[in-house]
C-alpha cells in the first residue's frame, strides 16, 4: 500500500449544529467509510456513503437521544438499520459517537472483528439494538420495540429504522407498516433511503416500488418526502418527527432522496457500486476528492 490510512481520534457531540458543521462530519464519514472498506477489500460502498449526510445529521443533531459512555441506558431512543449491509457508515458514527475508538474502523469484515459485514448482537459491540441484514426483517423489529415502548414501558422513548427502497420489494415490511399505522406507533420513524438503486439495476427496473409517498400515505404514515443530502431539509424532517410523537398518533415515514456513492465523482448514482469496495488507486482518488470538499468549506466560510 502506497499511502497511508488512519482514523483520527476525532468525536462529536450530539447537539445542535450549523450546516457547515453537518458538512464537515459527513465528510469524515465518508472518509471512514472509504478507508474501512479499502482495508477490508469488501463490502458496500454505494449506500454507505449516501446515507452520510443522513447518520450525520440524526446522531450529531440531537435528534437521537443515546449515552455512549453508558449506551444501555433506558431512556435511550433506538436506531435498527434495517438495510444491514450499509453497516459501514452505521459503524462510522458509531465510532464518532463515541461508543468505541475510532481505530476499531480499520477492522471492518476482518476475522474476530466486532465490524461484521452485518450488524450483530453476537460480537458485543456498543450502539447495535438488533442484528439485522435479512432485509424486510429489521423493520419488523423497529416496530416491535416502539410498541414495547409505548404500551409496555410507557415511556416517551423513540425508534428510528432505515431501510433501502429496494429492501420495500419484501412483504414483510409491508406488513410492518399496516401494524406500525393500526398501533398508532407516532414514537416511529422509518427512513427510506430512496436512491433508486439495488444491486441489479434500478429499483424502478427490477420490481416498481412506486408512488412511493402515496403508499406509505395509504398505511396511514405521515409521510415527509426530502432530499437526503440537503441538511436543513434533513433537519425539518427530523424535526417535524420530533414534534409529531408528541402531538400525533400516526407514525412517520422519511423518505430521503439521495445518490448512491454521494460525493465520489466515479461512484455516484452508479448501482454497479452497490456492494464493491473501492481498490487502492480509487481510494486514493475518493479520498483526494473528499479533501477538497472540505477544503472548498474552509476556503468559503473564511470569505464569508
Amino acid at each position: 500500500m502506497s499511502f497511508n490510512i488512519s482514523f483520527p481520534d476525532t468525536t462529536y457531540e450530539n447537539k445542535q449544529r450549523s450546516i457547515e458543521e453537518f458538512f464537515e462530519i459527513s465528510l469524515e464519514l465518508r472518509r471512514d467509510v472509504i478507508k474501512s472498506l479499502f482495508l477490508a477489500k469488501s463490502g458496500h460502498s454505494g449506500g454507505s456513503l449516501g446515507t452520510a449526510d443522513i447518520f450525520a445529521v440524526l446522531f450529531f443533531g440531537g435528534f437521537l437521544n443515546y449515552d455512549s459512555s453508558n449506551w444501555k441506558i433506558p431512556s435511550r431512543d433506538r436506531f435498527i438499520l434495517s438495510v444491514g449491509h450499509i453497516a459501514p457508515i452505521l459503524y462510522a458514527s458509531l465510532a464518532r459517537a463515541g461508543f468505541f475508538e475510532p481505530s476499531e474502523l480499520a477492522t471492518l469484515r476482518k476475522l474476530g472483528s466486532r465490524l461484521q459485514g452485518h450488524p450483530g448482537l453476537d460480537v458485543n459491540l456498543p450502539g447495535i439494538e438488533t442484528s439485522s441484514g435479512s432485509l424486510g426483517q429489521g423493520v419488523s423489529i423497529a416496530v416491535g420495540m416502539a410498541l414495547s415502548q409505548k404500551y409496555l414501558d410507557k415511556t416517551e422513548n423513540l425508534t428510528f429504522t432505515m431501510t433501502g427502497d429496494g429492501e420495500l420489494e419484501e412483504g414483510s415490511v409491508w406488513e410492518a407498516a399496516m401494524a406500525a399505522s393500526n398501533y398508532k406507533l407516532s414514537n416511529l420513524c422509518w427512513i427510506v433511503d430512496n436512491n433508486d438503486c439495488q444491486i441489479d439495476g434500478r429499483v424502478s427496473d427490477v420490481m416498481n416500488i412506486y408512488p412511493l409517498q402515496e403508499k406509505f400515505e395509504a398505511f396511514g404514515f405521515d409521510v415527509v418526502t426530502i432530499d437526503g443530502h440537503n441538511y436543513s431539509e434533513i433537519i425539518e424532517a427530523f424535526t417535524k418527527f420530533k414534534n409529531n410523537a408528541k402531538n400525533s398518533n400516526k407514525p412517520t415515514c422519511i423518505i430521503a432522496k439521495t445518490y448512491m456513492g454521494r460525493g465520489i465523482s466515479f461512484m455516484e448514482d452508479d448501482y454497479s457500486w452497490h456492494g464493491v469496495p473501492p481498490n487502492e488507486e480509487q481510494a486514493i482518488k475518493a479520498l483526494e476528492e473528499l479533501d477538497k470538499l472540505d477544503a472548498e468549506l474552509k476556503k468559503s466560510n473564511k470569505l464569508n
